[in-house]
Formats: structure tokens, sequence, C-alpha cells
């Protein structure tokens, strides 16, 4: 095996030089995107990612081009999002115009000229094709697209003032954003009374409107503002709730793409949201009520069909051409063209004035309808999950539709039609659904006496959970979500509103081949696509265990309802086998928060594989863990919350859950998702939290007296620092407003960090905030060497880091990679090797099955057979707690009747800490040191 391996280890080294002066000399270049789960059946308009390997082409000197896969040119517009030090191109975005016709495939064709401007400072369009126009003046942003122009005010409460079609008809005005709260909850023991809780009610208040992208096939309008409270004189509740709205036209689109964001800067005790939505009017004059219709997205695919005035199932037949058109969306006959026995008694038939649908688990909705306030809701038939869009609108004024992105899985959600009847209708799609129990968000317990940190450390011992009061706070906290507008001439078809329910929930995603994206190195050389030609009985078996873990968890994600406001896109960390559950309710145990980088684990098995299903996954993760499992405002900002019951219930606040790596592949997959890059931005600040929350403030040595000073942060190398290092490698990357800071402190740290006398295996250091310098820890102000390892400091995205670091920054000091080679060769090496090289061996550490890639890493930067072997036999003996191996089943087991709540398909074996550490660990030594064969004495069952 030895010498397999070598060769295997050499030949990705020659791949790799082979691969870099093909790239050196080439100036053209071809690639192919294609639909992650297959062509949608219309295009809307959709941005996607492209990399690119260093020194293909230079920034300023490059055209992009856009061909169908027929060849024909497409209406196309691209930017540089991420830059090689040498100014070349990492990373494009390319929009694509909607279109009713949409190919299988696309090619984007880059031709370089022999400019040779590197500067990179052009960051907006490098080729561009389109028809959308953009007009601003000082009260109002608006764009055309040629199906609908959208109006953007730059102050008061609506953030669309009109929706207009392309001959000017107005189809839906007064786009605000609408917010009820309440002081308290009725029926809460300690504040339950009527008469004690307080109501509010709010709508937006704008504080700016920018263009922040602007191009020919694609512009985005963000609107800032905050809720007011609305319809008082006098302001009993003060401006609340951030939020900030990006909406996204494409060129030829009758659509607009929303990213809706809010941020929580309420009181937990006082302040809980009732109800968040968004709301638009609907002009309905001179329709008549029997052309105006209701449609809403019912189950796969379903569509209620329904008219404010029904003319079907009456005593007497208005006539076929009449139900037909009603039920289709188009004009009914004139009324002198309607039998007399009909047109005589319109007056008698009831006209449907409201509508609600309201989704309050992910299992079931309901639907009402009534005439008027006042009157009795009437109940119609409902269903397990709504597809999320409502419709208002008339056969002949045209209207307007709105989609919630995983309305059921967000629940509770609600859809309301109201003043149908009027000359003015209102649709309100509802983030948070007034029909649920207000957003409680207050703590899960009242600290059960923990007053003390040894109090608060003993606790630990028994749940879990790093309590400290004050920490556990929901202030700061986001929650971002997609919607969609649609505007229309006349009432579509029903089949193109389920058709754009399909697409709301499920975006289509364009995507080039696994193989092209792990050959440009642009996000790392840590993994590969499956071989599979492989004839290793063990890789084969890996593969499959791999793919067995992402279908537990997508199984496991619906069986046991992960889904919910906050919830949707986290897992669960541990498993309670007597219980036959997740430890939802214990301590340290319940929701994941990225613990262990499944997140990474997910994106990289999406990367080899291109699965849409894994995607989704993913994506939906990264959303999770950016928006709720981080903070926006407040000390923590740029910090994230340890694993716990409620998403921000721990105490530890710490770089390594607020990582982007973490988000890394999506924001650059995505063509650059502007709320994601925002995000990274945002992780910049865990720097200043550094001063404000001392991470080991409980258990450090009572004889290290610790002031946070930005000058000297006494940090961990992988829970603190590596967190901050991802977000400046992407500020570098993309170029941002810090990149040169960016820059100058991940280099300053590489030339700094070595000169620690054992590097990484010191652990902690005090470090420089100002100018990413270290310098030895308080402990060993000599320098003399310190030896503090620890098992979580390599398992947050640490090895990806510094490899996209080492791939980015060709002039990386050696003697820094060398550093970090060495804590990987001496993680887990033999106790003897460890005291013979530091002076003392690091004790019993724990994850040896996750950190064999760390050993991997090793072997295939030093080009070591022996050490290769070595991997593989960690991954495949690792017999401790955290490890998944040849003896656990790898298959689920049926548990059924009274043993549980409902049927459930259990692995107990599986933790997720195993599940993500065995994931990454798997994909990387494959990538890293080839397959294992049969010289290892082990199998894997």
């Amino acid at each position: 095996m030895f010498r397999k391996t070598l060769g295997f280890l050499l030949a990705l080294a020659g791949y790799a030089g082979h691969a870099a002066s093909q790239n050196l000399r080439s100036r053209s270049g071809s690639v192919t995107v294609r639909w992650i789960d297959g062509a949608p059946g219309h295009g809307s308009g959709v941005t996607f990612g492209l990399p690119w390997a260093r020194g293909q082409h230079l920034a300023n000197a490059t055209t992009f081009t856009a061909l169908a896969g027929n060849g024909d040119p497409i209406e196309h517009q691209s930017w540089t999002t991420a830059y090689w030090p040498d100014g070349t191109v990492k990373w494009t975005a390319h929009a694509l115009a909607a279109s009713d016709t949409v190919h299988d495939r696309y090619n984007i064709l880059a031709t370089s000229s022999s400019d040779t401007n590197s500067s990179g400072s052009n960051r907006h369009a490098t080729n561009t094709t389109g028809s959308l126009r953009i007009i601003e003046s000082s009260n109002e942003v608006t764009v055309d697209t040629g199906k609908i122009i959208a109006s953007f005010p730059k102050s008061g409460h609506a953030l669309i003032s009109s929706i207009k079609t392309s001959d000017g008809k107005v189809i839906g005005k007064n786009g605000r954003l609408i917010l009820s709260s309440q002081s308290g909850v009725v029926g809460d023991r300690d504040n339950g009374h009527p008469s004690d809780v307080k109501f509010f009610k709010f709508v937006s208040k704008i504080y700016n409107t920018t263009v922040s992208h602007e191009g020919p096939v694609r512009a985005i309008v963000t609107v800032q503002g905050i809720h007011r409270e609305a319809g008082n004189t006098t302001v009993s509740h003060s401006d609340w709730l951030p939020f900030t709205v990006r909406f996204y036209l494409y060129s030829k689109s009758q659509t607009i793409r929303t990213i809706h964001t809010i941020v929580y800067d309420g009181d937990a005790e006082t302040d809980f949201i009732s109800g968040l939505g968004i709301r638009f009017d609907v002009p309905l004059t001179g329709e008549e009520l029997y052309d105006r219709h209701i449609r809403i997205a019912g189950v796969d695919g379903g569509i209620l069909h329904e008219a404010v005035q029904g003319l079907t199932g009456l005593r007497r037949d208005p006539g076929k051409e009449a139900r037909f058109a009603q039920y289709s969306g188009t004009r009914v006959p004139s009324k002198d063209r309607l039998p007399s026995n009909v047109a005589g008694r319109l007056q008698w038939i009831p006209s449907w004035n409201d509508y609600r649908l309201t989704q309050l688990s992910p299992d079931g909705f309901n639907i009402q309808k009534r005439t008027k306030a006042g009157q009795s809701w009437l109940k119609m038939p409902g269903g397990t999950r709504a597809g999320g869009l409502v419709y208002l609108g008339g056969a002949t004024v045209g209207g307007l539709a709105l989609g919630l992105r995983d309305f059921w899985k967000k629940y509770p959600t609600s859809l309301d039609v109201t003043n149908a009847i009027t000359e003015e209708g209102s649709v309100t799609l509802w983030i948070y659904s007034p029909a649920a129990e207000p957003l409680d968000v207050r703590p899960y317990h009242d600290g059960l006496g923990q007053d003390t940190y040894d109090k608060q450390l003993d606790a630990l011992e028994i749940t879990y959970e790093d309590y400290e009061e004050g920490f556990n706070t929901p202030y700061g906290v986001a929650r971002t979500n997609e919607i969609y507008i649609y505007g229309f001439e006349t009432t579509p078809s029903a089949d193109q509103l389920s058709s754009m329910t399909s697409y709301i929930n499920e975006p289509p995603v364009l995507i080039a081949e696994p193989g092209y994206i792990q050959g440009t190195r642009a996000l790392g050389s840590y993994w590969t696509p499956p071989d599979v030609t492989s004839k290793s009985a063990l890789a084969k078996t890996i593969e499959a265990h791999l793919d067995f873990l992402v279908n537990f968890y997508m199984n496991q994600t619906e069986q046991r309802r992960w889904y919910g406001f906050w919830d949707h896109g986290d897992i669960q960390h541990s498993y309670d086998v007597d219980r036959h559950t997740w430890k939802y309710d214990i301590g340290g145990f319940a929701w994941d928060n990225s613990e262990l980088s499944p997140d990474l684990f997910f994106w990289s098995l999406f990367l080899r594989t291109g699965r849409a299903d894994i995607y989704r996954l993913a994506e939906a993760q990264a959303r999770h863990g950016s928006e709720v499992d981080m903070y926006h405002l407040g000390n923590f900002t740029g910090l994230g919350t340890r694993h716990g019951v409620q998403h921000w219930s721990d105490s530890a606040k710490q770089a390594r859950i607020s990582t982007p790596v973490y988000r890394k592949a999506f924001f650059y997959l995505s063509g650059g998702d502007e709320r994601t890059g925002h995000l990274i931005h945002t992780a910049l600040e865990a720097e200043k939290a550094f001063v404000l929350v001392d991470a080991r403030r409980k258990v450090r040595n009572p004889s290290i007296v610790y002031k946070p000073d930005p000058a000297a942060l006494f940090l961990n190398f992988g829970t603190d620092w590596a967190g901050v290092a991802a977000a400046y490698l992407l500020e570098w990357e993309r170029r941002g407003p810090r990149w040169e800071e960016a820059r100058d402190k991940l280099i300053e740290t590489t030339k700094t960090f070595p000169k620690l006398k054992h590097g990484f295996i010191t652990g902690e250091a005090l470090y420089n905030s100002h100018t990413g310098a270290w310098s030895p820890p308080p402990t060993d102000p000599g320098n003399l060497g310190t030896v503090s390892v620890s098992h979580l400091s390599a398992v947050f995205g640490v090895l990806e880091t510094i490899d996209e670091l080492i791939e980015h920054y060709a002039d990386i000091p050696q003697d820094f990679v060398g550093a970090w080679l060495d804590y990987c060769y001496y993680y887990s090496a033999s106790k003897a090797e460890q005291k013979a090289r530091y002076g003392k061996d690091f004790g019993n550490l724990s994850l040896r099955q996750g950190h064999s890639r760390l050993t991997a890493y090793a072997a295939n930067k030093r080009k070591n057979a022996t050490l290769a072997a070595r991997a593989w036999k960690e991954f495949l003996e690792d017999n401790s707690a955290d490890e998944l191996g040849p003896d656990d089943p790898w298959v689920t087991v049926r548990v059924n009747g009274s043993r549980v709540l409902v049927p459930v398909d259990e692995a107990a074996w599986v933790t997720t800490n195993a599940a993500a550490l065995y994931g990454l660990a798997a994909i990387e030594n494959l990538a890293l040191i080839g397959s294992p064969d049969g010289a290892i004495n082990s199998t894997i069952g």
C-alpha cells in the first residue's frame, strides 16, 4: 500500500503543477453549467457563481459571454466576486435574464485580451446585454424590467409604492411591512391577565433606499428601516425590529425576488411578536365581483380556485361558458349575455370579502372565508402542507401574487386576502401568523440558582449546558426569509401559479460540474469528486456510509419535524436512546448550532456529488446558522452561540459558530448572495467582541491575570482566531471595504505565529487585533514553549480555512505551513513522539477519527506514504465515543407502537458530532491520500 499511496501523492502534486502551468498559459475557456435538479418550467432570472483557476483571466481584461446549450446567445451580465492575489479572477457571478425558454445547460465563455491591468478595481459587469432600466430621483427608485415597473420610495412606510404592467396599469400598490406585538402572554401564570397585556401594531418606516446592484440584466434595490407604531398620535412603544429588504429584479421578468431580514432588538420579557408580514393593496376598480379571483396554493401543486362572487354550483345555471371562464380565471361573458334567471339575481349571491389560510404546524393548514367583518368565518377544506402562494386580482385588471419559500417548514405562517369586494383589496403574506401563539423568546428556565461560575460548571457536568445569567438572550439574533412577488396583466392560469409555487419552494440553481470546481482550487484542495473507477471495497463502503449519513439527517429533519420560524435549517446534537428521541430538552445536547462542522460536511458532500437534495439541506443550514445562531447587534455581534435547547440559550458565545467558512461555498456558488456577504462582514466584528466577551472566563487558571486588550487578546487559534481568519480571507478575496487590512493581518499572522516556540501546539497565545501579530501567552512571556492542545481547536473549519489560505496566498511563509503541518502530524502521534518533540505529551486526546484528516493533510503535503497509512488507521480503528466504525450497524431501525409518539427510523448509535467528523474525514482522506486498501488490517462492515 505504501508504494501505491506514495504514487497517488506524487500524482496529485504533478497534476496540480500541470494544471497551474496550463492555467497560466490560458487566455480563453468555456465552462458548462447545469440545473442541479432539472430545468425549471419557466425562467424568472437567475444568478450563479463560477470559480476560475489562478492566473487564467485578468479581472479587467476578460469578457464573459453566455450561450444556451444550442449555441444561441443569452441575455447576460457578469461581475467579479473574488480575486486571486495576482489580480486574476477567482470567482465570477453571472445573471441570466428571464425567459420563457429554459435550456438544460448554458456555456459561459471567458475571453481575455492582452490588457495587463490587474488592479481588479472594476467590480461591476464585465459583459452586459439586457434591457433593464433604472431611474433614480431624490424621492424614489424605479425599475422597469420590460414586464413590470416597480417604484421604491426613499421615505415613508411603503417599500414599493406601485407595481405596474409594461403598459402602465397599476396591479399592486402600497407594499409595506406590518408587525403586531404584545407585552405579555394572555394566560401566562405570572403575566397573563388580559388587562395586563398591551397590544401594539406597527408599520415599516424607511431609513434609506438604495440601488445596491445595477446592470442591464439584474438590479437590487435595498430598503432599510424599522417598524414604527401605526395609527396612534401618542407613541406608546418605541420603534423596533430593524429590517433590511433586498428586492431582486431581472430583465424581462414579472417577478420580484425579495430577501426579507429582521433583527430582534426587543426585550424578551415584554416584546412578543404576534404577527409579522408584508402587505400589498390591489386595485380592483371596475372589475365585476364574479371576475375577481382568489388563488391559493395547496398541496403538491394544487391550487384553490375561488371567485369573490361565485357562479358555479348555483340552482340556476349561468352556462358552461360562464362557469368555465370563472374557474379558469378569464372574463365571464357580460351580464346581458348571462341567462336572465341568473343575471337578475346576482344581488342574492354572497360575495366573499376575506380569505385566510393558516399553517400553524408543518402537518396541517386551514382555510376560511367570510363575507365581511362581523359575519361568521366559513371553514373550507384544508390540507397538510400549503405551497405558500396567494393571488388576488381580476380577469381584466390583473393582480398580484405573493409567495413565501418553505412556507410550511417555517410555520406558523398565514396568507390573507381582505377587502376583495371593495375598490381596493389587500393581500398579506404572514411570515409569522397572527393566528399563532405569540413568539416567546424568554429563557426556558430561571437559572436554577446558578449564580456563580462554580455552580455553572457543576451544572455543565450534568446537563452539558453552559449557563450564565444575561447571556441566554435573543437580542441581536436575526431571521431571513425569501419572498416572491409576481405581477400579472390578467389572472394567470392555475398551471402557471402551480409552476410558480414549485419555483418558489425550490428556486432553480445553476452550477458547474464538480470536477471543474475542484480543479480550480478556489474552494480548497481538500475534496474531490468520488472516484467511480476505484476498486477499493473500503472506499466503496465509505461512500455508501456518506450517503447513509446525509440521507439519515434529511429523513430525521422530516420525521422529527425540525421546522419552524427559528428552527428551520438546524439539526440536533445527540440522541436519547431511552426515550427514542433527540435530546431536544437537555442542555447542550439539543440544537446543534454547527457543532464540529456538520455544515462543512454537507457542503463538501454537495461539492463532490452535485446532489440537489444535499444543496437544499446545506443552504437551509447556511441561512439558519448565520442568522439565528449568530448575533448581529449588541456586545456579542460577530459571535455565535454554542449548542443548546434554545438557539441562543448557551452562554458560550464564540467565533467557532459564526465562522463564515460554513457559508463560503453557498456565498460563491450563489453568485455572491448579498445577505450572506453582509454576514461575512459582520463576522469581522468578532475581534471587537473578543474584548467584551472572554470565552475562557470560567475556566481560566486563577493565577493568570487577564484583562482583554485589543492589542493583546488571549485567544485560541482554533475556536477564536480561525473564525475571524475565515472572514478576513473572504474579505481579501472579495476585495471588500477592508480587504487590505484583512490581507495585512493574515500575512502578519503567517509571519509571527511560527515564532511561537511550539507553533500551533501552543494552543492559546496573545493576538494583536490591530495588526494580526501573535506573541507568547502570558503564561510563557519568555517564549520557552507552551503545550496546550485541545480536541476542539481544529474541528471548526480550521484545516479548511488554513488550506484555503495556503491555496490563496502563494507567497505564504513556509515556516507557517510547517508549523501547521507539525500540528497535523503530532495531534494523533504517539505520546512518545509528542514528548520527544515538545518535552511533554498531549494527554488523552479524543476525536481521533475526525482528526485523521489532519494526518492525511500532513501526509499529502509531505508526500509521506507511511503517514498516509497512519491516517487511514486512525480513521478506521478509532473506537472512542465520537466515532463511527465497522462495528456500527449502518442501518436504521423502525420504532413504532406504544414506545413512541409517532413511528420513527432510529439510528441510536449516531451523534451529530460523530457524523460530521466521520463525513469530513472520509471526504478529505479520500481526496488527500486516496483510497484505503486491503493492506490495512481492518474492515468496515
